[in-house]
């Protein structure tokens, strides 16, 4: 029988263990950003225009649509690797996943079928990508020993939240040869990392058959999936709104999506083998650690969007880049960021398993408000050296708290609860992140809102635009404003159109599509935006470094054998160090 902490297992397994699913996580994490820098090349593909308002909703579905089926399953498949085996359901994700991304190859649909194909074949590859994000830190924990569990996780964790930022940078390369790549490129790593998987990685854990949680999944799913598609109809516009969290439709879902989590919460403390693990509350380090990877996500979710309609809508068209070339470029000017967490984010893990996660975990969140404080001291068309130290700052100080707090979750979870309350982890994460975009795209809307009709206004008439005309476009949803500059489009070239382009004479059209004219006319009203964007975060990263700091001291459960646990009512571990 093998000891807790691993004294019989070869030092070998544990390292494939840990080499497997950082290849799985990087994947998974890496496909929620690639095709964001490839959209345009992709919806030139299949003959579609993201920015017509009747097509908007396929954009959103194409950003979030994985995300969100993430957020939805991690739990429930947390829970299945428990019952069934982490590695047996990890190893299905692979194949999923693997799969998927060979089908999104060869989309030969257009149009809005061609959107639709796509977007159902992501929530395919979320799936997989659920599967593997959900049982990757428990095989993680089950392989390794207490004492090196923080650099493992560490290590995972943060080459995982990279991806998301690398994914920028190899969507900005491979689209402009062919936007199939952004998905071809993942079969052949997939296909490495299954056969790998299956031939290598060992079940360590101690999965027990139980009754499937249908109603409590069921009832979690639908209340989930129910708030997730309101936050995408609540950053479109809604009559006169430029916002459409007010319409009856996003009321109905979010309430409705309240009322089925208050009953799946009902379900939960009744049935007798819940899906979700309410007692792994009653663990300290638990539950405000899972409370700190919230926050930190919702701080840190909508980030990478408004960075990137920064670089690619004011400051690289500014700085002589054209307009086609920014996506690929914002990515480029963003690795401080990736290369912050990759120096922090392991060294910080592992430096909590000797002197625990808490100072490491509420120093990164302080570290992080501070960063979020000097983006917004920062001018809009800044000095780059300032603003890549700024961004270092910023991914060594979320690098030095995800590490420390991913592992002091993990190792307070006894290991049959593993698989379900790392996925429940997992879940506030995502979770976080499709709200955090909502947050920080109504917050940026609003402060556009405000001022950007106005100098939209005065800048196109003041270039021989009609009134009517001008009066048109400076009213037209901001949002729309965003999505393009986020896309790589020229807004102003994108939404007056070349008729109305060639009534106004060359000189002027030249003016107005030329690279300056809109980052000028923009960047004042997109600056109120984004500071409320900034100070909403640094207020999630205080609240979080609190919540960190009374996680308590240095904390390992120790695991009893599963007949001694109750189905509801196990105990979760004690303490083999408090401090």
């Amino acid at each position: 029988m093998l000891h807790e902490d691993g004294a019989n297992r070869t030092d070998s397994y544990k390292w494939i263990a840990l080499s497997n699913t950082t290849l799985a996580i990087l994947l998974a994490t890496l496909d929620v950003s690639i095709t964001l820098i490839a959209m345009p090349a992709i919806f030139r593909g299949i003959h579609l225009d993201p920015l017509v308002p009747a097509n908007s909703l396929y954009l959103l579905w194409m950003i979030l649509g994985y995300m969100v089926v993430g957020s939805v399953l991690i739990v429930s498949l947390g829970r299945l690797g428990d019952i069934f085996g982490r590695v047996r359901i990890y190893n299905l994700g692979f194949v999923i996943y693997t799969a998927a991304s060979l089908l999104l190859t060869i989309d030969w649909l257009t149009g809005r079928a061609g959107a639709t194909y796509l977007i159902v074949f992501r929530i395919v590859q979320g799936i997989g990508g659920a599967c593997l994000m959900a049982n990757a830190a428990a095989i993680i924990t089950d392989a390794f020993p207490q004492n090196q569990r923080g650099m493992a996780l560490g290590i995972n964790n943060i080459v995982g939240v990279s991806g998301m930022f690398i994914g920028l940078v190899l969507g900005g390369l491979l689209a402009p040869v062919n936007w199939r790549l952004v998905f071809l490129i993942s079969v052949p790593v997939g296909l490495f990392g299954t056969v790998w998987a299956y031939l290598k990685l060992e079940e360590l854990g101690n999965p027990r058959r139980r009754p499937i949680d249908w109603l409590g999944n069921g009832t979690f799913a639908l209340g989930l999936v129910c708030l997730m598609v309101a936050v995408t109809y609540g950053i479109r516009p809604y009559g006169s709104s430029s916002t459409g969290w007010m319409s009856p439709r996003v009321i109905a879902m979010l309430a409705s999506g309240v009322i089925l989590l208050g009953g799946f919460v009902l379900i939960e403390r009744r049935v007798h083998d819940p899906m979700f693990r309410l007692p792994l509350f009653r663990i300290r380090a638990f539950t405000f650690g899972t409370l700190s990877t919230f926050l930190s996500a919702v701080a840190r979710g909508g980030l990478m969007f408004m960075l990137i309609i920064w670089l690619q809508g004011i400051w690289l068209p500014e700085h002589g880049y054209n307009f086609t070339k920014t996506p690929l470029w914002a990515g480029i000017y963003m690795l401080p960021l990736t290369a912050g967490m990759l120096i922090a984010g392991p060294t910080s893990g592992y430096l909590s398993d000797r002197f625990g996660a808490r100072p490491f975990a509420t120093g990164g969140m302080l570290g992080a408000a501070i960063s979020f404080g000097l983006l917004i001291l920062l001018p809009t068309n800044f000095s780059y050296l300032a603003f890549a130290l700024v961004l270092a700052l910023n991914g060594i100080s979320m690098g030095m708290f995800a590490s420390p707090n991913r592992a002091g979750v993990m190792n307070s979870l006894p290991r049959g609860d593993r698989g379900a309350g790392g996925g429940m982890n997992q879940t506030f994460q995502n979770s976080a992140q499709v709200v955090s975009i909502a947050i920080f795209f109504t917050l940026m809307i609003a402060g556009l809102a405000s001022s950007l009709p106005h100098a939209i206004t005065g800048g196109l008439e003041a270039h021989g635009v009609s009134a009517q005309v001008a009066q048109h476009v400076a009213h037209l949803p901001p949002v729309s404003i965003l999505f393009a500059a986020f896309l790589g489009y020229n807004p102003l070239q994108h939404l007056l159109g070349s008729h109305v382009l060639q009534t106004i004479g060359s000189h002027s059209s030249a003016i107005i599509t030329g690279r300056s004219f809109f980052p000028h006319l923009v960047s004042a009203p997109f600056r109120t935006g984004l500071h409320e964007t900034f100070l909403f975060a640094i207020a999630a990263c205080l609240i979080a470094a609190a919540a960190s700091a009374l996680r308590g001291g240095v904390y390992h459960a120790i695991d009893e054998e599963p007949e001694t646990r109750g189905p509801t009512r196990g105990r979760p571990g004690r303490s083999l160090a408090a401090s």
